[in-house]
Protein backbone atom coordinates (compact mmCIF):
# COMPACT_ATOMS: atom_id res chain seq x y z
CA UNK A 1 0.00 0.00 0.00
CA UNK A 2 1.34 3.49 -0.79
CA UNK A 3 2.09 5.67 2.22
CA UNK A 4 -0.44 8.30 3.28
CA UNK A 5 1.14 11.69 2.55
CA UNK A 6 -1.81 13.97 3.04
CA UNK A 7 -3.79 16.08 0.60
CA UNK A 8 -5.72 14.76 -2.38
CA UNK A 9 -5.57 10.93 -2.59
CA UNK A 10 -4.82 10.92 -6.33
CA UNK A 11 -1.92 13.32 -5.80
CA UNK A 12 -0.56 11.17 -2.99
CA UNK A 13 -0.68 8.07 -5.16
CA UNK A 14 1.10 9.86 -8.01
CA UNK A 15 3.85 11.17 -5.70
CA UNK A 16 4.46 7.61 -4.59
CA UNK A 17 4.33 6.07 -8.07
CA UNK A 18 6.59 8.59 -9.80
CA UNK A 19 9.48 7.52 -7.61
CA UNK A 20 9.21 3.96 -8.94
CA UNK A 21 11.44 3.34 -12.01
CA UNK A 22 8.98 0.82 -13.45
CA UNK A 23 6.35 3.55 -13.85
CA UNK A 24 8.25 5.47 -16.53
CA UNK A 25 9.28 2.35 -18.40
CA UNK A 26 5.65 1.23 -18.43
CA UNK A 27 4.37 4.63 -19.57
CA UNK A 28 6.96 4.71 -22.35
CA UNK A 29 5.91 1.31 -23.65
CA UNK A 30 2.21 2.13 -23.31
CA UNK A 31 2.65 5.44 -25.15
CA UNK A 32 4.45 3.77 -28.04
CA UNK A 33 1.96 0.89 -28.17
CA UNK A 34 -0.92 3.37 -28.32
CA UNK A 35 0.84 5.40 -31.01
CA UNK A 36 1.58 2.27 -33.05
CA UNK A 37 -2.04 1.12 -32.73
CA UNK A 38 -3.21 4.52 -33.95
CA UNK A 39 -0.89 4.33 -36.96
CA UNK A 40 -2.23 0.87 -37.83
CA UNK A 41 -5.78 2.15 -37.48
CA UNK A 42 -4.89 4.89 -39.95
CA UNK A 43 -3.49 2.22 -42.30
CA UNK A 44 0.13 3.16 -41.78
CA UNK A 45 -0.21 6.83 -42.70
CA UNK A 46 3.23 8.46 -42.38
CA UNK A 47 1.82 11.45 -40.51
CA UNK A 48 0.80 9.12 -37.67
CA UNK A 49 4.43 8.44 -36.84
CA UNK A 50 4.61 6.37 -33.61
CA UNK A 51 7.76 8.13 -32.39
CA UNK A 52 6.22 11.57 -32.84
CA UNK A 53 2.98 10.60 -31.11
CA UNK A 54 4.71 8.79 -28.26
CA UNK A 55 7.07 11.73 -27.66
CA UNK A 56 4.11 14.12 -27.58
CA UNK A 57 2.23 11.92 -25.12
CA UNK A 58 5.18 11.49 -22.78
CA UNK A 59 6.12 15.18 -22.95
CA UNK A 60 2.56 16.07 -22.00
CA UNK A 61 2.69 13.75 -18.99
CA UNK A 62 6.07 15.11 -17.86
CA UNK A 63 4.92 18.72 -18.16
CA UNK A 64 1.58 18.07 -16.49
CA UNK A 65 3.20 16.32 -13.53
CA UNK A 66 6.27 18.56 -13.28
CA UNK A 67 8.55 15.55 -13.56
CA UNK A 68 12.17 16.36 -14.48
CA UNK A 69 13.67 14.49 -17.40
CA UNK A 70 16.39 13.00 -15.20
CA UNK A 71 13.80 11.21 -13.08
CA UNK A 72 11.99 9.95 -16.18
CA UNK A 73 15.23 8.65 -17.67
CA UNK A 74 16.04 6.69 -14.51
CA UNK A 75 13.02 4.53 -15.23
CA UNK A 76 13.07 4.52 -19.03
CA UNK A 77 16.80 3.98 -19.52
CA UNK A 78 16.23 0.28 -20.29
CA UNK A 79 14.62 1.39 -23.58
CA UNK A 80 17.72 3.50 -24.22
CA UNK A 81 19.88 0.42 -23.61
CA UNK A 82 17.89 -1.51 -26.21
CA UNK A 83 18.82 1.00 -28.92
CA UNK A 84 22.16 -0.75 -29.28
CA UNK A 85 20.79 -4.25 -29.91
CA UNK A 86 18.06 -2.80 -32.14
CA UNK A 87 20.65 -1.06 -34.30
CA UNK A 88 22.72 -4.22 -34.58
CA UNK A 89 19.57 -6.16 -35.52
CA UNK A 90 19.32 -4.02 -38.66
CA UNK A 91 22.15 -6.17 -40.00
CA UNK A 92 19.68 -9.02 -40.52
CA UNK A 93 17.75 -7.46 -43.45
CA UNK A 94 21.01 -5.91 -44.64
CA UNK A 95 22.61 -9.34 -44.97
CA UNK A 96 19.66 -10.54 -47.03
CA UNK A 97 20.28 -7.74 -49.57
CA UNK A 98 24.07 -8.16 -49.78
CA UNK A 99 24.04 -9.17 -53.46
CA UNK A 100 22.07 -6.08 -54.50
CA UNK A 101 24.33 -3.89 -52.39
CA UNK A 102 27.42 -5.19 -54.18
CA UNK A 103 25.77 -4.69 -57.56
CA UNK A 104 24.91 -1.08 -56.69
CA UNK A 105 28.18 -0.16 -54.99
CA UNK A 106 28.92 2.68 -57.42
CA UNK A 107 25.55 4.48 -57.20
CA UNK A 108 25.53 3.92 -53.43
CA UNK A 109 28.91 5.66 -53.06
CA UNK A 110 27.80 8.61 -55.19
CA UNK A 111 24.51 8.95 -53.30
CA UNK A 112 26.32 8.70 -49.98
CA UNK A 113 28.74 11.54 -50.73
CA UNK A 114 26.18 13.78 -52.42
CA UNK A 115 23.46 13.20 -49.84
CA UNK A 116 25.70 13.59 -46.80
CA UNK A 117 27.29 16.82 -48.03
CA UNK A 118 23.96 18.25 -49.14
CA UNK A 119 22.39 17.54 -45.74
CA UNK A 120 25.22 19.16 -43.80
CA UNK A 121 25.96 22.14 -46.04
CA UNK A 122 22.31 23.05 -46.64
CA UNK A 123 21.71 23.15 -42.89
CA UNK A 124 24.76 25.37 -42.38
CA UNK A 125 23.82 27.76 -45.20
CA UNK A 126 20.20 28.11 -44.12
CA UNK A 127 21.24 28.71 -40.50
CA UNK A 128 23.80 31.30 -41.60
CA UNK A 129 21.22 33.07 -43.78
CA UNK A 130 18.95 33.32 -40.73
CA UNK A 131 21.75 34.89 -38.67
CA UNK A 132 22.65 31.92 -36.48
CA UNK A 133 25.78 31.97 -34.34
CA UNK A 134 28.80 29.79 -35.19
CA UNK A 135 27.91 27.41 -32.34
CA UNK A 136 24.38 26.99 -33.66
CA UNK A 137 25.59 26.43 -37.21
CA UNK A 138 28.01 23.79 -35.98
CA UNK A 139 25.22 22.14 -34.01
CA UNK A 140 23.03 21.85 -37.10
CA UNK A 141 25.68 20.43 -39.44
CA UNK A 142 25.30 16.77 -38.32
CA UNK A 143 21.48 16.91 -38.17
CA UNK A 144 21.02 13.89 -40.45
CA UNK A 145 23.44 11.64 -38.54
CA UNK A 146 22.30 9.21 -35.87
CA UNK A 147 22.25 10.87 -32.43
CA UNK A 148 25.35 9.45 -30.66
CA UNK A 149 27.62 10.18 -33.63
CA UNK A 150 26.00 13.56 -34.27
CA UNK A 151 26.55 14.69 -30.69
CA UNK A 152 30.20 13.65 -30.84
CA UNK A 153 30.69 15.54 -34.11
CA UNK A 154 28.98 18.65 -32.72
CA UNK A 155 31.27 18.72 -29.69
CA UNK A 156 34.30 18.27 -31.93
CA UNK A 157 33.45 21.19 -34.22
CA UNK A 158 32.32 23.63 -31.53
CA UNK A 159 28.59 22.95 -31.48
CA UNK A 160 26.17 22.30 -28.65
CA UNK A 161 25.55 18.59 -28.20
CA UNK A 162 22.18 19.12 -26.50
CA UNK A 163 20.92 21.27 -29.37
CA UNK A 164 22.21 18.75 -31.88
CA UNK A 165 20.31 15.94 -30.15
CA UNK A 166 17.04 17.85 -30.40
CA UNK A 167 17.59 18.79 -34.05
CA UNK A 168 18.56 15.22 -34.97
CA UNK A 169 15.36 13.82 -33.45
CA UNK A 170 13.23 16.46 -35.17
CA UNK A 171 14.98 15.75 -38.47
CA UNK A 172 14.32 12.03 -38.11
CA UNK A 173 10.64 12.53 -37.31
CA UNK A 174 10.15 14.99 -40.17
CA UNK A 175 11.94 12.71 -42.60
CA UNK A 176 9.88 9.71 -41.53
CA UNK A 177 6.63 11.64 -41.86
CA UNK A 178 7.14 13.30 -45.26
CA UNK A 179 10.10 11.47 -46.81
CA UNK A 180 8.50 8.44 -48.46
CA UNK A 181 5.52 10.40 -49.75
CA UNK A 182 7.74 13.11 -51.19
CA UNK A 183 9.96 10.58 -52.92
CA UNK A 184 6.96 8.84 -54.44
CA UNK A 185 5.65 12.15 -55.76
CA UNK A 186 9.04 12.80 -57.31
CA UNK A 187 8.76 9.50 -59.16
CA UNK A 188 11.10 7.42 -57.01
CA UNK A 189 9.46 3.98 -56.91
CA UNK A 190 12.35 1.65 -56.19
CA UNK A 191 12.24 0.50 -52.54
CA UNK A 192 16.02 0.36 -52.29
CA UNK A 193 16.33 3.99 -53.39
CA UNK A 194 13.55 5.13 -51.08
CA UNK A 195 15.10 3.26 -48.15
CA UNK A 196 18.59 4.61 -48.79
CA UNK A 197 17.27 8.17 -48.96
CA UNK A 198 15.31 7.77 -45.71
CA UNK A 199 18.27 6.26 -43.87
CA UNK A 200 20.68 8.91 -45.10
CA UNK A 201 18.42 11.88 -44.40
CA UNK A 202 16.51 10.70 -41.34
CA UNK A 203 18.86 8.12 -39.69
CA UNK A 204 17.25 5.66 -37.26
CA UNK A 205 13.71 7.01 -37.28
CA UNK A 206 13.78 7.09 -41.08
CA UNK A 207 15.09 3.53 -41.10
CA UNK A 208 12.19 2.43 -38.91
CA UNK A 209 9.80 3.99 -41.42
CA UNK A 210 11.64 2.25 -44.27
CA UNK A 211 11.20 -1.12 -42.56
CA UNK A 212 7.45 -0.50 -42.62
CA UNK A 213 7.64 -0.08 -46.40
CA UNK A 214 9.52 -3.32 -47.10
CA UNK A 215 12.46 -5.41 -45.94
CA UNK A 216 14.47 -4.19 -48.92
CA UNK A 217 13.83 -0.55 -48.07
CA UNK A 218 14.76 -1.21 -44.44
CA UNK A 219 18.01 -2.90 -45.42
CA UNK A 220 19.14 -0.02 -47.61
CA UNK A 221 18.07 2.50 -44.96
CA UNK A 222 20.23 0.72 -42.38
CA UNK A 223 23.13 0.75 -44.83
CA UNK A 224 22.70 4.47 -45.46
CA UNK A 225 22.46 5.25 -41.75
CA UNK A 226 25.69 3.40 -40.98
CA UNK A 227 27.66 4.70 -43.94
CA UNK A 228 26.30 8.21 -43.44
CA UNK A 229 27.40 8.27 -39.81
CA UNK A 230 30.89 7.05 -40.69
CA UNK A 231 31.24 9.51 -43.59
CA UNK A 232 30.09 12.45 -41.47
CA UNK A 233 32.45 11.51 -38.62
CA UNK A 234 35.38 11.47 -41.04
CA UNK A 235 34.57 14.60 -43.05
CA UNK A 236 32.60 17.15 -41.00
CA UNK A 237 35.30 17.78 -38.35
CA UNK A 238 37.65 19.14 -41.01
CA UNK A 239 35.05 20.49 -43.45
CA UNK A 240 32.82 22.60 -41.19
CA UNK A 241 35.25 24.54 -38.89
CA UNK A 242 36.93 26.47 -41.75
CA UNK A 243 33.49 27.46 -43.04
CA UNK A 244 32.15 28.78 -39.73
CA UNK A 245 33.90 32.21 -39.81
CA UNK A 246 32.75 32.73 -43.40
CA UNK A 247 29.17 31.66 -42.72
CA UNK A 248 28.89 33.60 -39.45
CA UNK A 249 30.04 36.76 -41.20
CA UNK A 250 27.55 36.29 -44.04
Amino acid sequence: MPPVIGGHPAHDIWVYLETQPLLWLTLTLVAYAAAFALQRRLRGHPAANPVLIAVALLATVLLATGTPYARYFEGAQFVHFLLGPATVALAVPLYGQRQRIVERAGPIAIALVAGSLAAALSACLIAAALGASPATIASLAPKSVTTPIAMGIAERIGGLASLTAVVVILTGILGAVVGSGLLRRLGVRDDASVGFALGLAAHGIGSARALQISEEAGAFAALAMGLGGAFAALTLPWLVPPLLPLLAGH
